[in-house]
């Protein structure tokens, strides 16, 4: 039997659909579309995992790129971010590669020279990248946290469109490297990771869905895989929010105070999924307007246990 969830790699997606009893599939290709998720829910199921990006979530890595990247353009007399370009570009996997970086900067010099001028200011900015606030004191609660209507604990995992090595430069202060090591190296998706394919990082949901995949491949005989609706989201960025409602996951928008103000007038577009910046296709993925599915909060200071069903032990 193959397995097939509507622009999917059937590999990523195969344990979602553990639940469905074996004799009623009977079909060489099995088709599921998130009809089986409802689009609005007033009753949720108990959240059992939150997947976290990280670059402006946990750490402000989004800030240095900004500054590395304002730099160089203005060594070549080209203006500094716009809020509008810079809200276009978070998240997106290596966004000052592509065209829309590329058509608004108008550089003088080649996309390769400046890519490797770039690689450099990353290369001695990086490692002074720091947890933004909020977040240690959040994934330390979350790493200890029961939900009151299961009792069971909250798996976590990383899903970071950054690369390994870059990866590796930003968790080199010591604080940085403790926030990142409540994320189990089997549970970290990064966006070099050969599960997540060529072309299908943020906004896709595929490096979501990898996400999950690690999770329920530690889970135990006999329990149930977790799924998509029982996941959720924590992202700064539109690409990202809309790669989790993609995935049929519940998102937390923490957007970058830019962002915010550009897009204060769209955000119920943005929390569905459904700013049409990223022409993904299969809009069938996506959500609807105040579904009820994602939240946006000023910083991750504002979480709201009680709202999700978290109790963390005092």
């Amino acid at each position: 039997m193959a397995l097939q969830i509507e622009g999917q790699d059937p590999n990523i997606c195969s344990d979602l659909i553990a639940h469905f009893a074996p004799d009623t599939i009977d079909s060489e290709l099995v088709v599921i579309q998130y009809s089986w998720l409802p689009k609005t829910q007033s009753d949720f199921p108990a959240i059992r995992a939150c997947i976290f990006d990280m670059d402006g979530l946990l750490i402000n890595s989004e800030d240095i790129i900004t500054l590395s990247t304002n730099q160089l353009l203005g060594k070549y007399g080209r203006p500094g971010f716009t809020r509008s370009i810079r809200a276009q570009l978070m998240g997106v996997p290596d966004s000052t590669n592509g065209d829309v970086f590329h058509d608004w900067a108008k550089l003088p010099i080649s996309r390769e020279q400046f890519a490797r001028e770039l690689t450099e200011q990353f290369r001695l900015q990086f490692p002074n990248c720091r947890p933004l606030p909020g977040a240690e004191k959040l994934v330390t609660n979350l790493s200890r946290a029961r939900n009151v209507s299961s009792g069971n604990g909250v798996e976590l995992a990383l899903a970071s469109s950054t690369k390994s090595h870059s990866y590796d430069l930003k968790t080199r202060a010591p604080e940085t490297r403790r926030l990142l090591g409540f994320f189990q190296s089997d549970k970290r998706v990064l966006g070099d990771d050969a599960r997540v394919r060529q072309g299908r990082g943020k906004p896709a949901p595929d490096i979501y869905l990898v996400a999950l995949q690690s999770l329920n491949s530690a889970v135990g005989d006999g329990e149930k895989a977790i799924m998509p609706n029982e996941c959720l989201v924590f992202e700064d960025s539109i690409a990202g929010v809309e790669a989790g409602r993609r995935a049929g996951m519940r998102v937390v928008w923490v957007p970058h105070p830019d962002v915010a103000v550009e897009y204060q007038e769209r955000q119920k577009s943005v929390l569905a999924g459904r700013t049409g910046m990223f022409g993904v296709g299969d809009d069938w993925q996506l959500g609807d307007i105040d579904d009820g599915w994602a939240e946006s909060i000023p910083s991750l200071e504002h979480f709201n246990y009680d709202k999700y069903g978290f109790h963390v032990p005092s």
